[in-house]
């Protein structure tokens, strides 16, 4: 997946010195100057990174890296500042600024070209992060899909939740239950990086809910694949004698006793193309109708949404 750091500065001395330095990294990042009244714009692309020389911006710094900050796009875009002020306290200031290094010149190339490749390592080490699955949440998955809708990328996105999950949860426990949903995210992860896709996003929503990014592979194989091992592995998460009745028991909120299939999973797939679809909020619409198709379905199951052009 390309890298689109974004540089300000009056001349094109920065950008041209990192395009050097980076030539042998097989085209992952791409260096795009800008100027302040470009800042909207640019903004809407969510930027990987942004540069900023503290020389040409001047007294407007601080007004703009808060304008960077306050769009929620991207309240986690990095922001590398480059300044010919040697002066700790106004150090001090702009990382309390929330930018996340201070570059003094004159620069060393080494030194730039590592703290712009370690960066960029360190954000997709973060993303991968959480305390249960270790996946992104629900800000980089938006993220990730305005990104991909306003770059006008083609891909589908597959939705994933647990079916009669609650019920597992009464009975085994939570703790229990957070093993079924590290599982859940193993099989999925697994699945979908035999793809060999670079450019594949995995999100866990929160919960039993997942969601996963992907461009132009057979959906159908993808979800038959994840469906077959989840129904094989899941067992081992119940006792022997749940497995053979086929359920488990829960009491209701009357006290009446109640039969709840083995955790399932469906998957619902929406396939995305820019004719379609203009925002997020439009495939989240026609994603939930596909999720309320699917769980009405018994048993793990998936539904495709195929592109209409």
């Amino acid at each position: 997946m390309v890298q689109d750091i974004y540089i300000l500065e009056e001349y094109n001395d920065l950008k041209n010195k990192l395009i050097t330095l980076f030539s042998n990294e097989d085209n992952e990042y791409q260096f795009i100057d800008f100027k302040p009244d470009d800042l909207d714009t640019i903004l809407l692309d969510i930027p990987t990174m942004i540069i900023i020389d503290e020389d040409y911006v001047k007294e407007k710094t601080f007004d703009i890296c808060t304008r960077i900050r306050e769009n929620e796009d991207n309240s986690i875009t990095p922001i590398v500042l480059v300044s010919s002020i040697w002066d700790l306290n106004h150090s001090v200031e702009a990382l309390s600024k929330s930018i996340q290094y201070y570059i003094n010149k004159p620069i060393d190339d080494r030194y730039l070209f590592y703290i712009v490749k370690n960066m960029i390592e360190l954000i997709s080490l973060n993303r991968r992060i959480s305390p249960l699955t270790g996946l992104p949440g629900n800000v980089q998955i938006q993220t990730e899909m305005k990104r991909r809708l306003l770059k006008k990328e083609v891909f589908a996105i597959l939705y994933f939740d647990l079916d009669n999950f609650k019920a597992y949860n009464d009975v085994y426990g939570f703790s229990n239950g957070d093993e079924i949903i590290k599982f859940t995210a193993k099989i999925i992860c697994k699945t979908i990086h035999n793809l060999q896709e670079s450019d594949s996003f995995i999100g866990h929503v929160g919960g039993d809910d997942f969601v996963a990014i992907v461009s132009r592979t057979d959906y159908d194989s993808l979800c038959q694949d994840i469906i077959l091992e989840f129904d094989s592995q899941v067992l081992n998460y119940y006792t022997s004698e749940d497995i053979e009745r086929g359920y488990v028991e829960v009491a209701n909120r009357r006290g009446i006793i109640e039969q709840f299939p083995i955790v399932s999973i469906s998957i619902s797939v929406v396939e995305v193309d820019k004719e379609r679809y203009q925002n997020t909020l439009e495939i989240g619409e026609v994603s939930a109708q596909i999720k309320h198709q699917a769980k009405s379905i018994m048993g793990s199951t998936y539904i495709i949404n195929k592109r209409k052009f």
